[in-house]
Order: structure tokens, then sequence, then C-alpha cells
């Protein structure tokens, strides 16, 4: 328990440093982060580069808002959710964007037809997760991956609760057929 208790003032030593502007500290704090914070990105977005980009972004935020930080949750929190919050905001730009230049309602990407199973193929459930459409698949990181509430969820993506729980249950039924196969 004391070495909780040493970690968490470790923590918020470093972030009030970097809050005064110390560079070291913010450096600090983006080395332990970093890949946590890429690899929620990368779960989202299905992309590695856009990932890494956001990844950066993201830091960039915290760079700039390190000081509205006022400790009454844990930093890892606040950094994680504002990670989300970062790839939300671009996903509706994104959906915006497409919006405009192309709609579909083609699905016919879903409907692959099945192979045979062969026992000598592993899964790769990360690419499973990745082939998810996007509303799916951003309802299942944040639910069954990152532990937020369907309340939560649907407050990050503006939508209604039921929609976040019908996403999720479309998430878990497309990756178990994925699975299956």
């Amino acid at each position: 328990m004391e070495r909780d208790n040493d970690s968490a003032t470790s923590i918020a030593s470093v972030v009030c440093r970097a809050q005064n502007g110390d560079r070291a500290a913010f450096e600090q704090i983006y080395r332990e982060n970093v890949g946590r914070v890429h690899a929620i990105c990368l779960r989202l977005l299905a992309n590695s580069a856009r990932a890494q980009e956001l990844t950066q972004d993201v830091f960039v935020r915290v760079w700039e808002m390190i000081g509205s930080f006022r400790g009454e949750s844990a930093f890892s929190s606040w950094l994680y959710r504002l990670a989300v919050n970062v790839v939300l905001v671009d996903l509706r730009a994104k959906k915006r964007r497409t919006a405009r230049v192309l709609t579909t309602d083609d699905l016919s990407f879903y409907d692959k037809a099945s192979t045979p199973a062969n026992p000598g193929n592993t899964v790769d459930l990360e690419r499973a997760i990745a082939a998810l459409p996007e509303q799916a698949r951003t309802v299942f990181v944040l639910h069954d991956i990152e532990g937020y509430q369907h309340n939560e969820i649907a407050a990050f993506m503006e939508v209604a609760e039921g929609t976040s729980k019908a996403q999720l249950h479309r998430a878990r039924k497309l990756l178990r057929e994925a699975l299956e196969k």
C-alpha cells in the first residue's frame, strides 16, 4: 500500500512540475504513457499511421491543457479520457468530410464468402477488431477493452445509450462470426 502512495505522490510531483512548465517532467509523462495512448488510438482507429498522428495530437493537447488537471482523478484517467476525446473528435470530423464526398449503403465488404476453417490458422483478434465497422469498433473498444460504461460512451459519441448497446451487440456478433471462420 505504501508503494501505491509513493507512486501516486511521484506522479503528482511530475504532473505538478509539468504544469509549471518543466519540459523534462513532461517528457517523463510522455515516455511513461505514449504506449498506452497509442494502443487506445490504434484500437479505436484501426489505422496505424493515423493512430501515430493522433497520439502526437493527444500529447500536444496534454501540453496545452495540463494546467486544467486538478488531481480529482488519477492522471492516467484524465489522460486516457483526453485521448479518447481526441480520437472521437477526429472520427466525427472524418465522418462529416466523407459524408460530403461519398455516401454508400453498400455493405458487401462485410458479406465476404465464408472460407472453410483451417485449424492451422491462428486468430488475430486485433485484425478482427480492426475489421469491424467504425461505430461498432469504437463502442467495443471503449466498453469491452477500456471499461467505459454505456452512458459514458453515449456521451463521448453523442448518441443515445441504446445506440451504444446496439453497436456493442453488433460488434460482438461480427467478432464471433469472424472468429468462427
